[in-house]
C-alpha cells in the first residue's frame, strides 16, 4: 500500500508514518516545512510531499499514485488560545478536508481515513459511555474545533455516498505519546511537569485518553478491514485530572497539586486569563473550552473497534511513562541537530 499521511509531523501523523512503515507500507508524508519534516522524520523511510491542506490544488497531482489517504492534519492547538479562530478553522478543518476528498476522488485514490474526535460523542441517557451512535455532546455546538469535526464527518459521508469514495472516520480521545513535537496540550503538560511547573490546583473533571501509537494502529486496521461510511472510536480508559497530575509528578519528581478548584472558579479564572492574554497578545495558560470539556467527563467505549478491527489499547500509565521518557530525551537534545535527508517531492508550499 502506498499511503499519504497529512499532518505528518504532528503527534498522530508522526506515529502513523512510523506505524505504516513498520508494517511494510510505502509512505508519503505531507508537510508544510521541508526542514521540519527532515528534522522529525529523517530517521524514517518516508517521502516528503510539500503542501498545505489549505491549498490542496498545489499537491493534488501527487495523489495520482496514492492508494490510501490518512488525513490527520487539523487546526486545533491554536484554537485553545484567545482570538477569533473561526475563519482558519473553517478553511483548514472543513473546506480543506472536502477539497482533499474531491482531489482524492479525481485522482482515483481508493480510500480516505479521516481523523475526527471522540470528544464530539456525548454520554448515553443513563450516563454510560457513548458509542458511535450516541448523539453529540451538547457542548459541541459552542466549540468551534469540535463542531468543525462533526460537520466535516457529515459532509464526508454525503460525499462518499454520492461519489463512491471509501471514507471511514477515526474518533480518537485525548491523545498522548512520543513524537509530540507541537506540542499538543498533552505534550505541553508533560513539558511543564519536567520543568516542575504543574498547575497549583486541580481543575475539575477528566477525559478519556489514548496512546497515539494505538490510534495509528487502529487507523491502519481501518484501511485494511474497515468499512466505508463507518465511524470507529479509538480510546483507552477515562482518567481524572487529579490522577493524571499525580502520575506526571511521580514520573518527573515534580510537585503534584493537591487542592481542587471548583468548576465555577476555574471557569472564571480561565475567562480572566484569556482576557489578559488578548490584551497582552500572549498565549493563555488556561482555556475556557478546555475547562468545559474536561468538566463534561465524557466517557466513550471502543467496543466496536475492538470487535471489528481487533484494536487494542495499552494501559495509560505505560503511555505516560513512554511520553515522559521521550520528552526528557528531547529536552536534553541540542537545538539544530542534523537529520538524515529524505526524498522530497518538487511540489512547493505557497
Amino acid at each position: 500500500m502506498r499511503a499519504l499521511v497529512t499532518g505528518s509531523t504532528g503527534l498522530l501523523g508522526n506515529n502513523l508514518v512510523r506505524t505504516l512503515i513498520d508494517a511494510g507500507h510505502e509512505v508519503w508524508a505531507l508537510a508544510r516545512s521541508k526542514e521540519k519534516a527532515q528534522r522529525e522524520l529523517g530517521d524514517t523511510a518516508a517521502r516528503v510531499v510539500l503542501g498545505d491542506i489549505r491549498n490542496v490544488a498545489n499537491f493534488a497531482y501527487d495523489l495520482r499514485a496514492i492508494d490510501v489517504i490518512f488525513h490527520t492534519a487539523a487546526y486545533f492547538r491554536e484554537y485553545y488560545n484567545p482570538g477569533d479562530h473561526s475563519n482558519v478553522i473553517e478553511l483548514t478543518n472543513v473546506r480543506g478536508t472536502m477539497e482533499l476528498a474531491q482531489a482524492a476522488h479525481a485522482m482515483a485514490v481508493r480510500k480516505m481515513i479521516y481523523t475526527s474526535s471522540a470528544s464530539i460523542i456525548g454520554l448515553q441517557p443513563d450516563g454510560s459511555p457513548g458509542d458511535e451512535q450516541t448523539p453529540p455532546w451538547p457542548g459541541v455546538a459552542k466549540n468551534l474545533y469540535l463542531d468543525s469535526k462533526r460537520r466535516t464527518e457529515q459532509l464526508l459521508g454525503e460525499f462518499s455516498r454520492e461519489k463512491g469514495l471509501f471514507v471511514a472516520s477515526a474518533l480518537p480521545s485525548w491523545m498522548w505519546g512520543p513524537h509530540d513535537l507541537g506540542p499538543t496540550p498533552s505534550g505541553q503538560l508533560v513539558l511543564d511537569a519536567i520543568a516542575h511547573k504543574l498547575p497549583p490546583m486541580i481543575p475539575p473533571g477528566g477525559s478519556a485518553v489514548v496512546d497515539a501509537r494505538d490510534v495509528a494502529a487502529g487507523m491502519l486496521r481501518m484501511a485494511e478491514i474497515g468499512r466505508s461510511g463507518e465511524r470507529y472510536i479509538l480510546s483507552g480508559n477515562f482518567v481524572e485530572l487529579g490522577d493524571l497530575f499525580a502520575n506526571l509528578a511521580a514520573l518527573t519528581a515534580a510537585t503534584a497539586p493537591t487542592r481542587s478548584i471548583p468548576f465555577a472558579a476555574a471557569l472564571a479564572l480561565a475567562i480572566g486569563t484569556e482576557t489578559w492574554s488578548r490584551i497582552t497578545h500572549t498565549a493563555s495558560p488556561m482555556s475556557v473550552e478546555a475547562i468545559r470539556l474536561m468538566n463534561a467527563r465524557l466517557h466513550v467505549t471502543s467496543a466496536k473497534a475492538e470487535k471489528q478491527l481487533g484494536a487494542a489499547f495499552r494501559p495509560f500509565h505505560a503511555t505516560l511513562a513512554d511520553t515522559v521518557s521521550w520528552a526528557q530525551t528531547r529536552v536534553r537534545r541540542k537545538a539544530g541537530r542534523s537529520a538524515p535527508a529524505l526524498s522530497v517531492s518538487n511540489q512547493e508550499t505557497v
